[in-house]
């Protein structure tokens, strides 16, 4: 008898949810941790990820990674569910390529990331601040998501705010899997 799709559910939505690696902060993710996992291209989210909630500024130490990056090889882009014009100032600023309306955790976003990187999805990782997004759509596209503590704690999005409430059941399932916080 073939599997009833309660039970598919119940064995695919922790791989998809589940994160793979959880890091303090995106200063946290090394290029010989990168090197290790086979990874040369990140993509990554902006708000709560690279910068606070919807803001402009670049934090010094975020440059300063941005940096180490770029000299240890790794290839970067943005992939964000916002809009050009919250996305483009700002990754032009720091020198970046850009996917706005990613539509995470649809896919679309990280396909249109690959191909620009020139990398198979097996040597990029996501690199984002929500599971239901970020996480999911790495899940979904099939490679890895190095998953970040939000930088800040105050989220404008109300919709945002309502994935939050979910999100410590997904991350407690990591810690009980053996995993740790990478800092």
């Amino acid at each position: 008898m073939p599997p009833q799709p309660t039970a598919i559910f119940k064995k695919v939505t922790p791989m998809i949810l589940t994160p793979e690696y959880i890091f303090k902060t995106i200063e946290c993710i090394h290029p010989d941790f990168l090197a290790a996992h086979g990874i040369k291209a990140l993509v990554l989210d902006v708000d709560n990820t690279l910068t606070g909630d919807n803001s402009q500024v670049l934090e010094p130490s975020v440059q300063a990674w941005l940096d180490e990056m770029r000299a240890a090889g790794i290839k970067l882009t943005i992939v964000s569910n916002n809009t050009a014009k919250r996305v483009r100032p700002f990754a032009e600023r720091i020198g970046l390529d850009w996917v706005p309306l990613a539509c995470k955790p649809f896919t679309v976003g990280l396909r249109v990331a690959r191909r620009r990187l020139g990398c198979q999805k097996s040597e990029m990782a996501m690199v984002g601040d929500q599971i239901f997004a970020d996480r999911m759509a790495a899940g979904l596209y099939g490679c890895p998501c190095l998953y970040l503590m939000p930088r800040t704690n105050h989220d404008k999005n109300k919709f945002v705010l309502l994935k939050r409430k979910f999100e410590p059941y997904w991350i407690d399932k990591y810690y009980q899997k053996g995993g740790k916080l990478y800092e």
